[in-house]
Order: C-alpha cells, then sequence, then structure tokens
C-alpha cells in the first residue's frame, strides 16, 4: 500500500471476536535455558520478551486505564476491557519465566531495571496540570501503544507461522508461551489502533509515535540480546550482532528483515488497519488446542481459580 493514500482506515468487520483473559499456567522445570538446541543466539534474542514485556504491559494497562473516560463507544470500552485483562495476563505469564532464568545462572535485573525505569519513569504519568497538557500527553501514550501494537502483533503472527522453531526442537512449552501470547496479540491487534483513531487519529501523531516506538524497541531488544549473551555463564565471550539477526531471518528461527522493513509502509499508510494483516482464524484456531490456554479454560469451567 502506498504511503501517499488518503483512504480512511478499513477494518475486516467479520474479524472481531470477543476478548478474554485466558490465566495460564506453564511449569519451567524441564526447560534448559537454551530453550532452541545448541542455538544461544536465537534463544537469547527471543528471551528479551521477557524483559520487555512485563513492564510494558503493565504500562499499556496503566495509560488506558486513564483513557477508558474517553471512550465514547461501548464496543470499543469493551474491547479495550477485554486488551487489558489480555495483557496484564501476558505480564504476568513472562514475568514468570525470570525466576527460571535465575535458577539457571542468567540473572536478568540488572537490565530488567532499565526497562522499568524507561516504561515507569520516561513514559509514566507527568506533573501536569489538568487540562490540554495533561491530555496531550496521554494521547501521545495512546498513540505509541498503537504502534508498539503493530509489532507485537507482528511478532505474533511470525512465531504462529514459525514451523522452524519445530524442526529445531524448540522447547514445546515455551513455544506454547511465545504461541499463547502472540495468538491473543493477532486476536486483539485492532484494539490500539481503534482506540487512537477514536479517541485522537492525528496522522502526524501516528508517525511522529512510530518513529519513537520502533527506534526504543530496537534500541531495547538489541540492548536485551546483547545483555544475555555476555551474561550467559555457559557461553565464552558471548556477543550478539546484526548479522546474527538477520541470518536467523533467513533461516526462519527469527523475523526476517525484510518482513520487518516491509511493515513499516503498511503502518504509515493512511488506509491502514491492523485487521488487515495476519489471521484471527489462526489465533482462535490455535488458543483451541494450546496446552496453558485449553488448561486455563477446563479450570474456569470447573470453577477453579
Amino acid at each position: 500500500m502506498s504511503n501517499t493514500q488518503s483512504r480512511a482506515p478499513r477494518p475486516v468487520a467479520d474479524e472481531r471476536v470477543a476478548l478474554k483473559a485466558r490465566r495460564v499456567s506453564f511449569s519451567w522445570d524441564r526447560t534448559p535455558l537454551h530453550w532452541i538446541p545448541d542455538d544461544p543466539f536465537t534463544t537469547h534474542t527471543i528471551n528479551v520478551l521477557h524483559l520487555l514485556l512485563p513492564a510494558g504491559e503493565r504500562w499499556f494497562v496503566h495509560v488506558y486505564k486513564q483513557v477508558l473516560p474517553y471512550i465514547r463507544d461501548d464496543r470499543l470500552r469493551e474491547d479495550v476491557i477485554g486488551f487489558i485483562g489480555q495483557e496484564a495476563m501476558h505480564s504476568q505469564a513472562h514475568d514468570e519465566v525470570l525466576p527460571h532464568l535465575k535458577e539457571q545462572g542468567l540473572d536478568p535485573t540488572p537490565y530488567t531495571a532499565q526497562v522499568d525505569w524507561f516504561f515507569e519513569k520516561l513514559l509514566g504519568d507527568r506533573t501536569l496540570p489538568p487540562g490540554r497538557a495533561r491530555e496531550w500527553w496521554l494521547m501521545e501514550r495512546v498513540a505509541l501503544i498503537a504502534a508498539i501494537e503493530h509489532y507485537t502483533a507482528f511478532l505474533g503472527d511470525w512465531v504462529l507461522n514459525a514451523d522452524e522453531l519445530d524442526r529445531k526442537g524448540a522447547d514445546p512449552t515455551m513455544l506454547d508461551l511465545l504461541r499463547w501470547h502472540g495468538a491473543e496479540e493477532v486476536e486483539h491487534r485492532s484494539v490500539a489502533f481503534e482506540l487512537f483513531e477514536h479517541v485522537d487519529g492525528d496522522y502526524r501523531r501516528r508517525v511522529r509515535t512510530w518513529a519513537l516506538a520502533f527506534s526504543a524497541l530496537m534500541f531495547l531488544w538489541q540492548r536485551g540480546a546483547r545483555f544475555f549473551m555476555e551474561n550467559d555463564p555457559t557461553v565464552l565471550d558471548g556477543k550478539a550482532s546484526f548479522k546474527e539477526f538477520y541470518q536467523g531471518g533467513k533461516r526462519g528461527v527469527l523475523p526476517s528483515t525484510a518482513a520487518m522493513v516491509k511493515s513499516i509502509p503498511r503502518y504509515l499508510s493512511r488506509s491502514y488497519h491492523p485487521s488487515q494483516e495476519g489471521s484471527t482464524a489462526q489465533a482462535v484456531a490455535y488458543l483451541a488446542t494450546s496446552p496453558a490456554a485449553t488448561a486455563a479454560e477446563a479450570r474456569t469451567s470447573n470453577g477453579a481459580v
């Protein structure tokens, strides 16, 4: 799609599903440090999600609770409430991986402290007077979340289709965590963008906040991969490089650089709508078979907490 198009965003009408938080649980007792066998770089590049997502998704929830009074559409409000529930569960699930990493000799605390500072301080609430300034900062953060969600949905769609991870013998529990999360990101991929369009929708703000979100994510991700490789007690002189990331994309064990680059003009197109990408049917189908999601559904049906 051309970035010069002026058509309004066009949702796919039959893609919407009722969003619900699935109270999943994972056991990490049998998951090795390098859960992709003989591939610490790919393992740790994906492991960065466990460091970024808990703080980021707690921040999503915090911001969205502030924006709820601005929502004038009942269906969108319902979607946002469902989104909040799912994101809170994502944060908890990834947070629970961190003690497992620490037990295996890789303490993530120095890096997660930096991520917490980024979301809680740099992007957190500011002491602003009520009125235009406070509203401006809220809308900036709503737009930032829409941009970030473009990439979480991109990653969700990728991991649902990353068959090479299965062929490499990746740990099934970790794959289920990633694919359960990825499927829910695809399932709710339109919510953040539709909320931004509803409460603001300024195209210049969309472009500006995309640039910030993309730059921040790239910086934090490479920093996280480097942190893991340098601190992995089983890797001698571990390093992370863009070349390795690029090659991982070519092999199918990481998102391809070309696909990531091609996603940029799609988001910046004036006719962009997230429902045009990914497959809700595929996401829902995975959630219907995911070991963690089906176990959570069974506990809910039996009245367990």
